[in-house]
């Protein structure tokens, strides 16, 4: 048993080439706290589920075949004198997958598709299955600071998604550090106490979602945010840790547009050729609070 153990250690240092830490497993719920609806006498809530977990194969000391699903499922609930405005729900199953490979002991690279189903769960077809891909060359610097550059490409309704991201473990002292895939998450840490960090978290994505009741005959909805929020996370008893996030949503947005009507490509959140005709109505963006149950493995 102690040998799997330190097994297991060693495949996931050997994918984490320098990482000071990584989540293998995380439980969270979000909510957004009711905000006015525009144009209309009611108020929207957001309530937002997520799951993720990481699985790294070894096929051998340089090289990782790297597992990684998320299930996010968002549900928008209308209240208020009008009455008239259904709850939205959707769902995104996202995979990343591919090889991850060590090239030497300073340099390696990731290359991950990523195919999403993005859907209400009505009338499933091969419309909810969005392709995509990420590239990543890796530096490690010093034993401090490990970053990664390169791409993420999505196929989504609205059309083509292009992300550049760079990502970062830098270990600026004891105390503070920096952690993160950005412009998609990240963290600005201090480490209070053994047991206990917080920070400065964000986290970013442009997604969009087939619907498949009729009643819409075929429309997307493509859901925009960036969350910015002051954390905590405590370690509860071994790797375990609770976390919690309060924030505002910058630019919340649940946009519906009819299917077909696309943007010639967008580059994060810059939209090129966007004439696109909205057929819904926007809330407000407002405060958020985010709980999460986290398994931490350190790498150190």
């Amino acid at each position: 048993m102690k040998r799997q153990f330190y097994f297991a250690l060693w495949m996931i240092s050997c994918f984490a080439y320098g990482q000071s830490s990584i989540d293998l497993f995380t439980l969270s719920y979000k909510h957004g706290f009711s905000q006015p609806v525009s144009g209309q006498q009611a108020n929207a809530a957001e309530n937002v589920a997520l799951l993720n977990l990481k699985i790294p194969i070894v096929f051998s000391e340089s090289t990782i075949w790297y597992n990684d699903l998320t299930y996010q499922g968002f549900v928008v609930d209308y209240d208020g004198a009008s009455g008239v405005i259904d709850p939205t729900r959707l769902h995104g199953l996202i995979l990343q997958t591919g090889l991850v490979r060590k090239l030497s002991e300073t340099t390696g690279f990731q290359l991950l598709l990523a195919p999403r189903f993005m859907s209400d769960f009505q009338q499933l077809d091969w419309q909810h299955v969005q392709l995509g891909g990420i590239g990543l060359f890796e530096k490690k610097y010093s034993d401090r600071l490990l970053m990664r550059y390169g791409l993420m490409y999505n196929r989504e309704l609205f059309g083509h998604m292009f992300v550049p991201l760079v990502f970062v473990d830098w270990k600026i002292s004891e105390r503070w550090s920096i952690n993160g895939l950005l412009p998609v998450f990240g963290k600005l840490n201090y480490q209070a106490h053994p047991r206990l960090g917080m920070g400065l978290s964000l986290f970013g994505l442009i997604t969009s979602f087939q619907l498949g009741d009729p009643v819409y005959d075929g429309d997307y909805i493509e859901r925009k945010s960036v969350d910015l929020s002051l954390y905590g996370r405590y370690r509860l008893a071994g790797n375990l840790h609770f976390e919690a996030r309060f924030g505002y949503a910058l630019g919340r947005s649940y946009r519906q547009f009819n299917e077909g009507d696309e943007v010639d490509f967008r580059i994060t959140i810059a939209s090129f050729g966007d004439d696109r005709t909205q057929q819904n109505v926007d809330f407000s963006a407002g405060p958020i609070l985010d709980i999460r149950l986290v398994y931490n493995l350190p790498l150190d």
